[in-house]
Formats: structure tokens, C-alpha cells, sequence
């Protein structure tokens, strides 16, 4: 059952991640993958939020399956993010590479840490 719920988590991840992507990418400038990046930090921003949510709780594992391994692995895009960095290295962009990598991994990791401390524990 436990795979179920993680398959239907991804798959509405999956789903989500493209509709926002698109959606931001669109209305932002198209020479840079701004909607993988934001993509990414809304998703390090949910997923601390629900660490802290299911930090203490033995008996949510369900959801916490499908919401954290299910929906936030199928919205998180660090798959495409490599890839579209290798694009940007093959087509000679080592600057916007560079930035791209750095603004990623650093506001990420924020995001996540941001996340974590603004989430309510499930069990205090």
C-alpha cells in the first residue's frame, strides 16, 4: 500500500512540477531555466516544511511517504537541472552555468533550512 501512495505522490509531483515550471518560465526570461529553479526552491522549501511537520511523529508514515518521498521526489527537478546545466556548459555559457549551479544549490539549501524552521511540528 505503502508504494501505492509514494506512485501517486510522484505522480501528482510529476504533474505539478510541470504545470509551475512551465508557468514560471513563461512569464519570466526564457534564456535562463527559471522555472527548473523555481521549481526546485519551492520544492527544498515544501520538503523542510514537512520535515519539521513529521519530525516526531512515528505514526503518520503514510503520508508522510507520499507527501516526502512520493510528491516532493516527483516535483523536485534535479534530474533536469543537471541537465540543462550540461546544455549550458556544451553551449559555451560557462557564466550562466556557474551562476545557475551556485544561485541553485545555495538558495536550496536555504529554502530547506527556511522551510524547516518556519514547519510545526505534527508531534511537539
Amino acid at each position: 500500500m505503502i508504494l501505492l501512495l509514494i506512485a501517486l505522490g510522484g505522480a501528482a509531483g510529476s504533474v505539478t512540477r510541470y504545470l509551475f515550471g512551465r508557468a514560471v518560465q513563461g512569464a519570466f526570461h526564457p534564456d535562463f531555466p527559471i522555472g527548473t529553479f523555481a521549481v526546485n526552491v519551492a520544492g527544498c522549501l515544501l520538503i523542510g516544511v514537512l520535515a519539521r511537520f513529521f519530525l516526531h511523529s512515528q505514526t503518520e508514515l503514510p503520508l508522510r511517504a507520499t507527501l516526502m518521498i512520493g510528491f516532493c521526489g516527483g516535483f523536485t527537478t534535479f534530474s533536469t537541472f543537471t541537465l540543462e546545466t550540461l546544455g549550458l556548459i556544451q553551449g559555451g555559457e560557462w557564466a550562466r552555468a556557474t551562476a545557475y549551479v551556485v544561485l541553485s544549490c545555495v538558495i536550496c539549501v536555504a529554502a530547506t533550512v527556511a522551510g524547516f524552521a518556519i514547519g510545526k511540528p505534527l508531534n511537539p
